[in-house]
């Protein structure tokens, strides 16, 4: 078997796998095990098709997004360490979910807040990055390091002057929490859509990082692709944070596992690393509600506990090689 049809295999595996952890999160919960044809029918029909479904595609949406994301930011700004987050977007995304659970607002209501604020933080990027020319990898490095800097600070004073009644709620939500996620649907088609729009642009992309001169030599688009680029990562962490709050390390860590397993070409890295953000997230939650349930813990949280030492892992390997 060659190497490309290894690489292949290793991509097919990755989506069973992912395929496994979803049937595996829709079964086991803080209930217990429960499948279609128990005995309790009605409850059990209730509990996988009202709570458990929904509630997993959520987390594959919310982590496949942010796999996705974290490879094109990686590209974009040529930094192996850069995330999602960077960009600040998940940061004003944050501002207006926050906004809107102090001031009490309905849960629909918070969803909305968020995705202005995610809107609002995207276009501020544009602005500062863009100054009077054309902007680059690293005014658009600072200006996201920046932007997200400030609105940390904007939340922290949120969080000081939050009512104890809200603050629950607040920091379950900083530190992702799928127990209040919104129907999963569009996070879904976003998630299809973007993917779809970003895999045409495979070949452009392995061109791109060996710089833009060398990309601009071979007839790459270098200014359109930029803005693609960053226009699907920008909309990708904004779907994703919406959806599930502030979860970190998985388009920092997902991208890095793609490449490791698939290689560095992005016809394969794309969806690998789309899948493992998918599957991160998946077992992450099905962790946060069965460890210690029936409380359930933040899925955010948990993931960063267990994504740190292994992305320390992977760096400490990559630097012995």
């Amino acid at each position: 078997m060659n190497r490309l049809r290894w690489r292949v295999f290793v991509l097919v595996l990755l989506a069973l796998a992912a395929g496994g952890i979803l049937v595996a999160n829709v079964l086991f919960g803080s209930s217990g095990l429960v499948w279609p044809g128990a005995p309790q029918e009605p409850l059990a029909q209730a509990i996988l098709l009202e709570l458990r479904l929904p509630r997993v595609l959520a987390a594959l949406a919310a982590g496949g997004l942010l796999g996705l994301a974290g490879a094109l930011i990686q590209v974009l700004t040529r930094n192996l360490l850069a995330d999602p987050y960077i960009l600040g977007i998940s940061g004003g995304a944050a501002t207006g979910a926050l906004l809107a659970i102090l001031f009490g607002l309905p849960l629909w209501l918070q969803h909305l807040s968020s995705s202005l604020g995610a809107l609002a933080a995207l276009l501020l990027v544009i602005a500062l990055a863009h100054g009077e020319g054309t902007w680059t990898r690293h005014r658009l490095l600072l200006t996201g390091v920046v932007l997200a800097a400030a609105l940390g600070a904007l939340i922290t004073l949120l969080l000081a002057l939050a009512p104890e009644t809200a603050l629950r709620g607040m920091l379950f939500w900083l530190m992702g929490d799928l127990a209040s996620a919104p129907a999963p649907w569009f996070a879904l088609i976003g998630l299809l859509v973007l993917a779809l729009l970003a895999l045409p642009w495979a070949r452009d992309l392995n061109i791109l990082t060996r710089g833009e001169v060398s990309a601009l030599a071979l007839g790459v688009a270098v200014p359109w692709l930029r803005w693609g680029i960053y226009f699907i990562a920008a909309a990708a962490t904004a779907l994703a944070v919406i959806t599930a709050g502030s979860i970190g390390f998985v388009g920092l860590l997902a991208p890095h596992l793609a490449r490791l397993l698939v290689g560095a070409d992005h016809r394969l890295a794309l969806p690998g690393a789309l899948l493992l953000g998918a599957s991160l997230v998946m077992l992450a939650d099905l962790l946060a509600r069965t460890l210690i349930a029936p409380q359930q813990l933040p899925a955010g949280a948990l993931l960063a506990l267990i994504g740190a030492p292994l992305f320390l892992v992977l760096l400490y390997r990559g630097d012995r090689r």
